[in-house]
């Protein structure tokens, strides 16, 4: 029986990995793809916790920056200046969520994402 408390505990995710998942997901508000990138590229290996987080990360970070180019592309027929505040938006609002949800060790999966990177 104490073996699977032992499990349990192991599990969880340290201090130190909850902050670097939070950092993870705001730092892609200003800095787009690349936090999360690295963070999953050096810590892929070291930390399940890490890796699922900085993947989930940069797929959503993917994601925003490729509506960005859509909207930016649809800026010419004037869509665009609608799309890209929302997108915007909805990156920050969604990064917040995530960095609040990994800040208390849980598995933050974003809503609207393209799942390139498995």
């Amino acid at each position: 029986m104490s073996n699977n408390v032992e499990k349990n505990v192991s599990n969880k995710p340290s201090n130190d990995e909850k902050n670097i998942a939070t950092i993870t997901h705001l730092a892609g508000v200003l800095f787009s793809i690349i936090p999360a990138l690295i963070v999953w590229i050096l810590k892929k290996d070291d930390s399940a916790y890490i890796a699922t987080q900085a993947k989930e990360a940069l797929n959503f970070q993917i994601t925003v920056l490729v509506a960005q180019i859509i909207a930016g592309i649809l800026v010419w027929i004037l869509i665009g200046f609608l799309l890209l505040p929302i997108i915007w938006l909805a990156n920050i609002v969604l990064s917040i969520i995530a960095a609040m949800s990994t800040s208390k060790g849980e598995h933050y999966r974003y809503p609207i994402c393209l799942r390139l990177i498995n």
